[in-house]
């Protein structure tokens, strides 16, 4: 018992981590329809400036523990500007109205998003070099302990780093959600979402939209990236071990579906967690693609798959 509830604790704290970098591509895919291969390599991205800002700036500073969480949040205009130029100098040329073969289209921004993921790992590689690198915080090797009523010698070991990326992994979703639903730009990403022609009669700037979006998603992809590189090291190809478990989570929760995505990643890392109670460590991976496959084969629209809007 106590193993299972040690378990289930890392994956509902890994789940939501996992669930914000879920959202940030359906977010994407929700109001583009782009599938973007670059996702992953931006949360490197965000991992590198958290390490290079808290090394920098805040590590000698009083915030002290603070400062890796604060340095995530710091990096979101950077990364939201990142996104926001890259689609006004590259990824418009896929999307959009003006693109008269749909089917091409795709195959473009496949290639294109693919392009961007290669140069900024390589990139990496050649600036920073390929060895790993973390941040030391107390944070990510002290835990609450909660004695277990059932056993006197038992205890549920609760990592710090962990459960405060959680918390925050959730803020974003709700702030996000909130944002689409409740506000003007919301409303207007929502449009261009759902009918991008009736969107422009009405006067909304389609295009902007979609700047808006992608940079939205890309830099909720760095926050992902600035939170998880607490306790799991960064180097040029850490993507590789994120991407598929992003793709998987978005289908999982149903495509377009923000609340979908995020439980989609959610299921994946509890899946993950509790299938190393009975499995080796190195067929986690394949628990989770059983799990995936017998949910598309019950219910091949996701979780929330047509029952939710797109965004």
């Amino acid at each position: 018992m106590e193993q299972f509830l040690q378990a289930l604790t890392s994956g509902i704290q890994l789940g939501c981590i996992y669930g914000l970098m879920c959202v940030g591509l359906a977010f994407i895919f929700g109001i583009m329809g782009v599938i973007n291969f670059a996702q992953a390599d931006f949360m490197m991205v965000g991992m590198y400036l958290v390490l290079a800002i808290v090394g920098s700036l805040l590590a000698s500073s009083f915030l002290g523990p603070v400062a890796p969480f604060l340095a995530a949040f710091l990096i979101a205009p950077l990364m939201f500007a990142i996104g926001y130029l890259l689609h006004r100098w590259l990824i418009v040329r896929t999307t959009g109205l003006r693109i008269a073969n749909q089917i091409e289209a795709h195959q473009a921004q496949l290639i294109l998003t693919l392009g961007v993921a290669l140069i900024l790992q390589n990139g990496a590689l050649i600036l920073l070099g390929s060895a790993p690198a973390s941040i030391i915080s107390p944070l990510s090797y002290s835990a609450w302990e909660i004695p277990l009523l059932f056993d006197d010698f038992s205890a549920l070991f609760i990592n710090k780093a962990r459960t405060y990326d959680a918390i925050i992994c959730v803020a974003v979703t709700l702030a996000l959600y909130w944002l689409i639903r409740s506000t003007r730009v919301g409303k207007s990403l929502r449009a261009s979402a759902d009918n991008p022609t009736a969107a422009i009669y009405m006067g909304i700037d389609v295009d902007r939209a979609h700047r808006i979006a992608f940079g939205l998603g890309t830099a909720i992809a760095g926050v992902a990236g600035g939170l998880i590189v607490l306790y799991y090291p960064v180097q040029p190809l850490v993507g590789f071990d994120f991407l598929i478990i992003m793709y998987a989570g978005v289908v999982l929760g149903g495509l377009g579906s923000l609340i979908g995505a995020f439980w989609g990643g959610f299921v994946i890392a509890l899946v993950q967690q509790l299938a190393t109670l009975v499995l080796p460590l190195q067929l986690q991976n394949a628990t989770v693609f059983i799990v995936f496959l017998l949910v598309l084969l019950l219910r091949p629209q996701g979780f929330f798959g047509r029952h939710v809007e797109r965004a």
